[in-house]
């Protein structure tokens, strides 16, 4: 039996970069200076008018290739996570297939889902690989969160940011993913959501769960958040160490999803975990949603700080609200 291994991390961020200065300049009101402690952000790339999700995957995809010189025949399967597709059909991972030059016989598919995608499409990968349906995987995170809101709106355009993460999953002979665990509430819906451009008609939506200040599509209530992540996580970190049989002594580097800086230092509390075992890395690039901890292993990675063979702990949690982990055995770290 073979399993999945994360090999190399390519990424694209747009050209268009959105600074705290440049916002503070647009909105004299908008108090910078008070917003800044909170998120931990300074810039944000922003995806072009005519720039979606798909363009930024395969624009990432693209550099995976080149930088690392692989054949896109090779690829079994791709895997396409986002919450902003260019399209409600069809599957974007399709038209994607054939951008990037994938083989016919390359089975493709999206799944929509955000700040826990990374760990959920990990699972899959996994679970392919491990049914042997696939070799190699491509793993494609991309998201465009900056269409879903409204210029004036001061409470998301200081979070979010676009970006893409294209990460390459390769068939091992041991195992390097251990103790998956997930949790779901659908009772978090409404807490953050996009309700147009489906199926179901305005009339029969799901409504914010408190007054919505700002004109945005996309509507977030960042108190309650922040409540369920403090309250469902560090259970669900316990869960994680108990499938995976270890004490977190053994983890190196606590991976989590780069929400904001307030939210991972409250994480950092409730776990009771060092600052330097638990990496902020949002300040340049912001919330990129379900590319966050592509993004962060590959900085890491350019930074020497993950080892070769060390375990860390990955963690993904908000929209839905889902979350989910695993244990994570580097075979491809670039430290000593």
């Amino acid at each position: 039996m073979k399993y999945a291994s994360i090999g190399p991390i390519s990424i694209y961020l747009p050209e268009r970069i959105e600074t705290n200065q440049q916002l503070q300049a647009e909105y004299p009101s908008w108090d910078m200076d008070l917003i800044y402690p909170k998120t931990g952000i300074a810039a944000r790339h922003i995806a072009a008018e005519d720039e979606c999700a798909s363009d930024l995957g395969v624009a990432a995809a693209e550099r995976l290739f080149e930088e690392h010189n692989i054949d896109p025949q090779s690829i079994d399967f791709l895997l396409f996570c986002t919450q902003t597709p260019d399209y409600p059909l069809p599957t974007s991972a399709c038209l994607m297939q054939q951008r990037l030059g994938l083989r016919l016989s390359c089975g493709a598919l999206d799944f929509n889902l955000g700040c826990s995608g990374f760990i959920y499409g990990l699972s899959l990968a996994e679970g392919l690989i491990r049914a042997g349906v696939a070799k190699r995987v491509l793993f494609i995170t991309a998201e465009t969160y900056s269409k879903y809101i409204d210029h004036d709106d001061r409470s998301l355009r200081t979070i979010f940011g676009d970006g893409a993460a294209a990460t390459l999953i390769d068939a091992a002979d041991e195992p390097t993913l251990d103790g998956f665990q997930f949790g779901t509430d659908g009772s978090g819906a409404d807490t953050l959501m996009v309700t147009d451009g489906g199926a179901r008609p305005a009339k029969d939506a799901h409504t914010p769960r408190h007054r919505k200040r700002w004109n945005s599509r996309l509507y977030m209530d960042g108190p309650a958040l922040i409540n369920f992540t403090v309250g469902a996580i560090p259970q669900l970190v316990r869960n994680i160490f108990s499938a995976a049989g270890i004490p977190n002594s053994d983890v190196e580097l606590y991976l989590f999803h780069q929400a904001t800086r307030k939210m991972l230092e409250q994480l950092q509390e409730s776990l009771g975990v060092d600052s330097d075992r638990m990496p902020i890395a949002l300040e340049n690039v912001g919330n990129t949603v379900s590319a966050t901890i592509p993004l962060l292993i590959h900085d890491l990675r350019k930074q020497g700080r993950l080892k070769k063979g060390a375990k860390h702990l990955l963690v993904g949690f908000g929209v839905g609200w889902s979350w989910g982990g695993c244990i994570w055995h580097d075979t491809y770290g670039s430290g000593a």
